[in-house]
Formats: structure tokens, C-alpha cells, sequence
């Protein structure tokens, strides 16, 4: 088997940046405050890895990035940078499911190998999917969506991962056997799975970095968002 370049990966999709490269055993991490500051702090931090590691980007074999679902603004951020930087470099591109590096993120903490992911999407709401971990890697049992999380609550049976866990918690009070609240794609899981997919040939044209959305509305109206508070109290 060829062994695995330099990788550089990213994920902008939560309230933090999340950057890793490796290089053989080597990893250098980052977890940075995202948000408003992510567009400004992304490159900076993702040229300063590189310059750590005594790297530069005609070194690296592909750049991984995070496709979300998440943070409508911060995925597109994570996918104009990777698409940028790849075709400058004249790299391919790795697709990274930021639900499955929570899950990822979670097992490495000793989660099963079997469970939800459920993150905070905002407007009331959680995106979600469902994650087995084989000797073939990860399988998508129920695919990235979005859910109400009390309705999701009572769907999710087993071990669930995420933000939702803590931004609804009212939902998930008592619902799961255990719980992974502080699980997230951070660069060691972002990693793996970039390994991984370069590992089954999943290599693609910059011009592909391409968000995953599973929300058509990214914003409430005054009036909408006043009818969810109103059902909410009762």
C-alpha cells in the first residue's frame, strides 16, 4: 500500500476552527475561535501549520475540509479557502461529513462504535445522523438531517454525541443511554477520516468542494421566530 502524504484539514462549521495537518505519525492541531473571526484567523493559521511543520502546500497530497452540515457562512468559508488553496496548488480535495468527524471525536473519548450525532443547528433545531464503525471504517445508518430535537430525542435510541445534548437539553433530558456532549470534528478525528478517504481513492477536483446543506432556510422571520418562543413556552 502507498503511504499516505501530508494531509491539511479544516472544519469552520461549529463556533470553532477547527485545522490539523499530518505527516506521517506527526500531527500538528489547531482549535481556534470561529464565528465572526473565522474568515480572517482561517488562512493565517492554516499557512502558520504548514510553516510549523516545515511544510508547504506543493508538499501536501490533499486538503481535507469539512462540508458540513453546520453554520451556513462557515461551511462556505471552509469550502472557498480549501478551494482556493487546492487549485492554486493544484491539489485534490477530500469531502469530510463534520457529522461523522463528531462521531470520530466522540469514539476517540470512548464512545461505542455504534451511535447518534446531534448538533446544534440553531432556530430551535439539530442536525443530526446515525454512525456505525466498522473494520471498513464509518457507516452511515441514518444520513445527515434536520431534525426537531424532541422529536429526535425520541428517535435517537443508544449513545448520542454533540452540541444538541447541551443546547437541548431539555429535550434530551433522560433520553440517552450515554452522552457525549463536548464531542466535536476536532483535527485528530478530522484526520482519521481525511486518512481514510485518501486510503479508498475518495480524491476530488478542487472545483468540488462543495457544501452539504440539509436546511433550505437559514433565517427566521421576526414573526417566525416569535410563533417557535410562543410553542415552546406551551
Amino acid at each position: 500500500m502507498n503511504p499516505i502524504p501530508p494531509l491539511l484539514v479544516l472544519d469552520t462549521a461549529t463556533e470553532t476552527l477547527h485545522l490539523g495537518l499530518s505527516a506521517g505519525p506527526r500531527e500538528w492541531v489547531r482549535a481556534l475561535p470561529g464565528g465572526a473571526q473565522a474568515s480572517a484567523a482561517l488562512l493565517p493559521a492554516l499557512l502558520g501549520l504548514l510553516a510549523e511543520a516545515g511544510l508547504a502546500l506543493r508538499d501536501l497530497g490533499a486538503i481535507g475540509f469539512g462540508r458540513g452540515p453546520g453554520a451556513f457562512t462557515g461551511v462556505r468559508t471552509a469550502c472557498a479557502v480549501t478551494q482556493g488553496l487546492a487549485l492554486g496548488a493544484g491539489l485534490p480535495v477530500l469531502a469530510l461529513d463534520t457529522l461523522m468527524a463528531v462521531a470520530e471525536d466522540a469514539r476517540r473519548r470512548g464512545a461505542a462504535d455504534e451511535l447518534w450525532v446531534a448538533v446544534d443547528a440553531r432556530m430551535g433545531e439539530a442536525y443530526a445522523a446515525h454512525y456505525r464503525h466498522g473494520p471498513q471504517g464509518w457507516a452511515v445508518l441514518a444520513a445527515p438531517a434536520l431534525h426537531d430535537p424532541g422529536a429526535l430525542a425520541r428517535l435517537a435510541r443508544g449513545e448520542v454525541a454533540g452540541s444538541s445534548l447541551a443546547a437541548h437539553a431539555d429535550a434530551w433530558a433522560g433520553r440517552a443511554a450515554r452522552v457525549w456532549a463536548d464531542a466535536a470534528p476536532t483535527a485528530p478525528a478530522l484526520l482519521a477520516l481525511a486518512r481514510a478517504a485518501w486510503a479508498r481513492g475518495e480524491r476530488l477536483d478542487a472545483a468540488e468542494a462543495l457544501p452539504l446543506y440539509v436546511r433550505d432556510k437559514v433565517a427566521l422571520t421576526s414573526a417566525e421566530r416569535a410563533a417557535a418562543a410562543a410553542q415552546r413556552v406551551a
